[in-house]
């Protein structure tokens, strides 16, 4: 989680999009990033893949008023709604995007291009029907908040006792490197999205750069087996509260309106 998931770039500047807020140019541009190119295939009326602009302007075309993230997990197909087919193709991908006011959804297919050396990233998102449904697993802006400050609180006390990698200053100061580096010139959220939806995104960034680092280095003191046990048994929560919030905030925009907020 130490980066942003294209599915949450493409929901959050498409929302935008819909909403009149951006430019089409300032939309592709926002959710291609670093990205060489994306397209879209197999949208109804295509015949083959399209560029994102011409794919956005066809999901408005068959009635989409809003994006939604979804961020599943083996165990966890959170933000899916079926049919089994769109949910293992967006197990897979990790990652996913699900179409409000039509029942189609997609899934990005990231492949790399270029000699060796001079590679760049190019994705294929492909539009598959979806179940018209509540999505799995998706708490309110509130209850994510609420959820986000008691979790890193209880793991940061769990990690601290066992002295793990990622729990003390060094860990914070490289999670405040790693912010730096990563929302240089961006904004966390497009326009139209309510500042709560922000300062949720914000902490469950953090808070995944959190468990992402204490992943990733070592041990620390947590040599026995229980020790270990115990590690692991601490992040797993937390990793699955920071990838709810996440998609809380992604999809605020889509819940504010259905309920008549904005």
């Amino acid at each position: 989680m130490l980066s942003e998931p294209r599915s949450g770039r493409l929901a959050a500047w498409g929302n935008a999009l819909l909403a009149g807020l951006v430019s089409p140019d300032d939309c592709v541009h926002a959710i291609v990033g670093a990205d060489a190119v994306h397209r879209v295939e197999g949208l109804p009326g295509e015949s083959g893949p399209v560029g994102l602009t011409l794919g956005l302007g066809r999901l408005r075309a068959l009635g989409v008023t809003g994006l939604r993230v979804a961020l599943p997990a083996p165990g966890h197909p959170l933000g899916l709604s079926g049919p089994p087919e769109f949910n293992a193709r967006a197990m897979e991908a990790e990652e996913a995007v699900v179409c409000h006011g039509a029942a189609l959804g997609l899934v990005p297919e990231v492949y790399s291009a270029g000699p060796e050396g001079d590679e760049h990233v190019e994705v294929v998102w492909h539009a598959l029907p979806v179940r018209e449904a509540p999505p799995a697993d998706v708490p309110s802006l509130g209850e994510a908040e609420r959820e986000l400050a008691e979790a890193l609180r209880e793991a940061t006390e769990v990690l601290s006792r066992l002295d793990v990698a990622g729990s003390g200053p060094v860990a914070e100061a490289a999670i405040d490197a790693y912010r730096a580096r990563a929302e240089r010139g961006r904004e966390v959220l497009a326009p139209g999205y309510p500042p709560r939806a922000v300062r949720v995104l914000e902490l469950a960034q953090r808070v995944g750069m959190l468990v992402s680092l204490a992943s990733e280095n070592g041990h620390g003191a947590a040599v026995t087996s229980g020790e270990m046990a115990a590690r692991a048994s601490a992040l797993r929560p937390v990793e699955r509260t920071a990838r709810r919030a996440q998609v809380a905030a992604y999809n605020a925009y889509v819940e504010e309106g259905e309920r008549g907020v904005r």
